[in-house]
């Protein structure tokens, strides 16, 4: 009794917790069955089409090479390089759609930096990689212990994860993908603090080499004022117990992974409700995103997870002020909400600040012709191509897979 006494007070407020938990599970579950009920069979069969007309998406592949982390950890990258011109007459379709994109010729070779949000991996850009693929020389690397990258070592020595130590490793990519000249770089939600925290650390390297950034879906601190879409006495209950819970699943790591199988439409539920927004989004790139996120391990999504209530990088904002900046968001993002992006764009004036509506947190999945639109005019306004006349690329129909 002595001991129940003791330690109701905490099993309390994981009830609490518990059942803020439930009941959004309960939602989603609700959601997964009415689809199962509404999604006609003209959805179903675009879906299946779109799968095989163009394979899975996520094939896309570069030139693999891997980085080397300040504590051993390798890092696995992959480079896109540009492609000779096409001819000038007489050129295929293909030809005749890279000069509508990006005119016939680049300047000096720039290279575009790609880095990855949270439980995803380098896959997640998947229609701009498509649509720029061969056009500008690219990078897209995938985070330590995410993707194909090494297990964090110092975090398998018991060393906490920080957004400080995902900045040095991309300068670790950056040092060894594009030792030498200009570069852009493009970071979705983690991945973008990711970049914050280079610019933090070496601002130098941002001075003297930093051509142009896209900041999507992502934020310069205060996550832990975001509520998820709960209401306020369920996030409180949730932020108190979370991180223990992490902790706790990430130490039974194989029979949480058994319960993620078995309840894989609960998963896809939520997985649906915090990436996207349209209701209407392809069942294929859902199913995509679903991918993504089920391939990172439990105790992976732990370790990290503490990491971002600490994040704040707003003081280092202005090392961006002298470059252009893409500041792009979904507006219904439940997980990175628009206001940050606002708030990013507060520090940067000179920013070109985009919310797009009826989008979530993986917006770029969820409308890729539109990312890919602001991306293309970026890469020309940071001297990465010579001209763009964009029309529709990088969409879910033209450009899935190469």
């Amino acid at each position: 009794m002595a001991v129940a006494a003791a330690t109701a007070p905490g099993w309390r407020r994981a009830g609490v917790a518990g059942a803020a938990i439930g009941v959004l599970a309960a939602g989603a579950a609700a959601g997964v069955a009415v689809e199962r009920l509404t999604v006609g069979r003209g959805m179903r069969k675009k879906a299946r089409l779109a799968l095989d007309a163009t394979g899975p998406y996520g094939s896309l592949r570069g030139t693999p090479g891997r980085a080397v982390a300040d504590d051993g950890t390798e890092l696995y990258y992959e480079v896109d390089e540009v492609e000779p011109p096409a001819p000038a007459e007489g050129a295929g379709s293909d030809g005749n759609r890279r000069r509508r994109l990006f005119g016939r010729k680049a300047p000096a070779p720039v290279t575009v930096v790609f880095s990855h949000g949270y439980c995803l991996g380098q896959d997640s850009w998947h229609f701009q990689r498509a649509a720029l693929r061969g056009l500008v020389r690219a990078v897209y690397w995938d985070q330590r212990s995410h993707g194909r990258s090494e297990r964090g070592r110092a975090q398998a020595e018991g060393v906490a994860v920080g957004i400080d130590q995902l900045g040095r490793d991309l300068k670790a990519v950056i040092d060894a993908a594009a030792p030498e000249g200009r570069i852009v770089l493009v970071g979705h939600s983690m991945g973008g603090m990711t970049m914050m925290a280079l610019a933090d650390q070496y601002p130098a390297l941002i001075r003297d080499r930093v051509a142009a950034v896209a900041f999507v879906g992502t934020s310069s601190g205060k996550l832990g004022e975001v509520n998820f879409g709960l209401p306020v006495a369920g996030v409180r209950a949730v932020r108190r117990v979370l991180p223990g819970v992490l902790r706790a699943l990430g130490t039974q790591a194989e029979l949480v992974e058994k319960g993620r199988r078995a309840t894989a439409d609960l998963f896809a539920g939520l997985i649906k409700r915090y990436s996207f927004s349209s209701r209407d989004v392809d069942p294929a790139v859902a199913r995509f995103a679903e991918r993504l996120i089920e391939s990172t391990p439990i105790d992976v999504v732990a370790e990290f997870y503490p990491a971002f209530t600490e994040h704040d990088k707003s003081g280092a904002l202005p090392a961006f002020r002298d470059v252009p900046v893409l500041i792009l968001a979904g507006e219904k993002d439940l997980v990175t909400p628009s206001s940050h992006s606002e708030a990013i764009a507060d520090v940067l004036p000179e920013a070109e600040l985009i919310l797009v509506p009826d989008a979530g947190h993986l917006v770029m999945l969820e409308h890729p012709e539109t990312v890919t639109d602001r991306l293309a005019d970026l890469l020309v306004r940071g001297g990465a191509v010579a001209a763009a006349n964009v029309g529709e690329h990088g969409s879910t129909a033209q450009h899935p897979g190469r």
